[in-house]
Parts: structure tokens; sequence; C-alpha cells
């Protein structure tokens, strides 16, 4: 039973009873013969076959993903409905439902349509909810990030939508942890009412806002040069929690703690000061695992 797991939890097809079917790749072949190595251990008889490439082909339809791409779809409109009453739970469900879309795709050996139009539709809802939690979001830009000289942006007067939310958060500490120091924040009611000598940050039309893709904080960090493999961690967790994709394990814990700071702290520059602690002890943890 804990074999016949193992080979369903891989993505395995079934010919017939008994006979189990992957693409031939190393990994898979590594896997089979591990599996074939515990069954002889058994006093059991298990053999591990190739097929010619040239005939693999007809068995691409028993790796068929399309039925629980579905699943996930019709799933969807009930989590639109729930964040009527229950934004925070909704978007809950929704990391949920992106984990296991997830983990479709890791088995999905021969994708096709099906993957890319729930892609697109888990990304609709996303960027549907994120603006809902944090209004005047901004769009996606297209443009060149240029290299920029940190000296010259010292002691300034940086600018963001108030009641910030992760984006916001996370480079708002990485502009006083990396960039500037002396960094002073404005918290704007509407991105209209930014200082003439602000630097602005997230929002349409700012200096530094989503781009090619890339969330504030990811841009922030190019902009920069700020090339650290643990900064590159947390600008993928950022972007997943901003943005949605590929879910880091540490998204949930923080989404969670990063929502009771926001929920229970009413005065930005204190919710600033009290996030930084939280950012500062992440890198601290990302750092350590790196030398470890």
């Amino acid at each position: 039973m804990r074999l016949w797991r193992s080979l369903k939890s891989a993505g395995t097809a079934v010919l017939r009873d008994g006979v189990y079917l992957l693409p031939q790749r190393p990994e898979h072949q590594q896997l089979f013969d591990g599996f074939a190595q515990e069954v002889e251990a058994s006093k059991g008889s298990a053999y591990v076959l190739f097929v010619d490439s040239e005939d693999a082909s007809q068995f691409s339809d028993l790796f068929d993903r399309r039925d629980e791409y579905a699943k996930l779809l019709q799933e969807l409109p009930q989590i639109q409905e729930l964040a009527v009453n229950s934004l925070q739970e909704a978007i809950r469900q929704l990391r949920k439902l992106r984990k296991n879309f997830t983990a479709i795709t890791v088995t999905d050996f021969f994708p096709g349509e099906a993957q890319v139009q729930t892609q697109q539709a888990l990304q609709r809802l996303e960027r549907k909810l994120n603006r809902q939690l944090s209004p005047n979001e901004p769009h996606e830009h297209a443009g060149e990030i240029p290299r920029l000289d940190v000296d010259l942006y010292r002691g300034r007067l940086w600018a963001t939508r108030s009641r910030p939310w992760v984006d916001r958060l996370a480079s708002a500490w990485l502009i006083s942890r990396f960039i500037d120091p002396e960094a002073r924040f404005v918290w704007l009611q509407a991105p209209q009412d930014c200082p003439d000598d602000a630097l602005g940050f997230d929002f349409d039309g700012a200096s530094f806002t989503h781009l090619n893709g890339k969330v504030t904080f990811e841009v922030l960090l190019e902009s920069f040069g700020l090339e650290h493999s643990s900064l590159a961690r947390m600008g993928a967790l950022v972007h997943f929690l901003d943005a949605g994709g590929i879910q880091p394990s540490e998204a949930s814990g923080l989404e969670q703690i990063l929502w009771g700071l926001r929920n229970s702290i009413h005065d930005d520059d204190q919710l600033i000061i009290t996030t930084n602690g939280v950012f500062d002890a992440l890198l601290a943890a990302f750092t350590d695992k790196e030398t470890v």
C-alpha cells in the first residue's frame, strides 16, 4: 500500500494492473530503480523496462490532467462569493487552490491548454482579491529597469499608498535597511496626492512600481543591484503574496503575521516599525540557512 501511494504521488499512469508508466527521465529511472530494489528486498519481483522514444507518444493520453484542472476551476466561483463576506478566508482558500494547482503541474508531463487556462484563471482571481485588499494596486507595466546609484537616494522622502500591505511593507523595509537609512515616509490617501519632492513607490506613475512581471520589491532589488540570494528569496515570497505564482513554503506563515499586525496597528508609521522587525528576522533566517 505504501508503494502504491508513492507511485500514485509520483504521477504514474497505469497501463494495466501492476504496470506503471512514467516519461523516460533520469529522475524517473532513479525512482523506479528504487521501487524495484524495495520490492526485491521483500522477496518480490519487479522489472524496469524502457519504451522506445518513437513509440512513447502513444501513452501521453494516460497522463491527461484535464479533469484535475477542471475540478480546480469549479472552485473559483465559490471563492469569489466567499470574498464578499470574508476576504481573508477567500485569500486563504485561493492560496490553497494555488498550492493544489502547483502539485498538479509537477506531474503534468505533457502540459497543454488546460494548464494555461487554469493558470490564467487563478491569476485573474488573485489580482481581483489583491485589489479588494489594496485599492489602487498598480497595473503591470513594461520597460527598462535602469541600474541606479544608491548614494543619490539618501535622505529622501518616500511616498506610497496608506494602509500598506505586503509589497509596500517589504519595500519600505528594503528602502530603510539597504537603500536609504535616513528615509522618511509619507502615506498617501490617493496616488495623485504624492508630493513633488517625494519618491513614489508601488502605485501607477510612481518612480518604482510593478514592471516586467516584477512587483515593486523586486524592481527595487534590481534597480539598486541588491543581488544577495537571501533578498532574492524574500523577493519570491513578496511576489507570491502580492501577485500570485509559485508558493514558497514560508508564505502562509508570513501572510498570517502581516495580516494580524495590519489589522491591529492602525498607525502606518508604527506598522512599518513593527513589520521591519519581522522582515529582519526573516532575512536572518534565510541567511543562516545559507551558511549551514
